[in-house]
């Protein structure tokens, strides 16, 4: 059975996923030695795959499971509108102060109980009006969001009870030429997604079945796959635990 949503509901949560997005990197790792390059990985989703120069002058996004933004905000460097949706509605109310105020205070958590104060802060070169944010289910969206130029779905689908439903729903979401940006370390859990519709991660007669190969075979009737590269990030669990994790990044064009 799929984990209850209320399961991203928690302080915990919200303030770990407030730093995995806005942290500075001293903050985010107080140590000297550690992963350099898996920082800021809702910044660099955007900044390392999205194509600035196939953008139309007026481009629309949607980041789709967005949890606190960060990814959003980027897109709206670059495009007009962004549409951030999550299924939590504690990270969609955090965002939604973020885009209102600009920043927003949380506990990082130290050791347990023991926390420290820490502000999460949107760049103030970012047009946080661009931006709106909203609660939806990624495998039931309302049926009048429109099309976009550019769709990020950025370590989601491992977390969906069916992540097939999610990806049929691309093709009308993302215009012709348009952009898909998909990360996923294919984590999957029977906790959020039934076996019986994992993307891989099994044996089928005796053979490995792989989630990229099983997306790709989803996307290809629609999809172009334009770049494949490993993405590593980082999330602080308390000052001395952190989950270092490396996720599959696809950039797709539609055809």
């Amino acid at each position: 059975m799929a984990r209850e949503p209320s399961y991203y509901e928690t302080d915990a949560l919200l303030a770990q996923y407030l730093a995995f997005h806005y942290a500075p990197r001293r903050e985010l790792l107080p140590h000297r030695d550690g992963p350099v390059s898996a920082f800021a990985f809702p910044v660099r989703v955007v900044s390392e795959n999205l194509d600035v120069r196939r953008l139309p002058k007026d481009a629309r996004a949607l980041d789709l499971g967005c949890a606190v933004g960060r990814s959003s905000f980027e897109l709206a460097r670059h495009c007009t509108e962004v549409v951030g949706i999550d299924l939590s509605q504690r990270f969609i109310d955090a965002a939604t102060r973020l885009r209102r105020r600009g920043d927003v205070g949380y506990r990082l958590i130290e050791e347990w109980e023991l926390t420290v104060p820490a502000v999460a802060r949107v760049p103030k070169s970012i047009r946080r009006d661009r931006v709106a944010f909203e609660v939806g289910d990624a495998t039931a969206l309302r049926a009048d969001l429109g099309s976009f130029d550019v769709v990020v779905i950025s370590n989601l689908l491992d977390r969906l009870n069916d992540p097939r439903r999610c990806l049929r729903r691309l093709s009308s979401l993302v215009r012709p030429g348009g952009q898909l940006i998909i990360t996923s370390p294919f984590t999957w859990l029977e906790s959020f997604t039934p076996r019986s519709r994992w993307l891989g991660g099994f044996l089928r007669n005796g053979r490995p079945v792989r989630s990229f190969e099983t997306l790709r075979e989803l996307l290809a009737d629609d999809f172009r796959l334009v770049r494949r590269r490993d993405m590593p990030f980082l999330i602080r669990e308390h000052r001395r635990k952190f989950q270092w994790t490396v996720a599959d990044a696809t950039v797709w064009r539609r055809a």
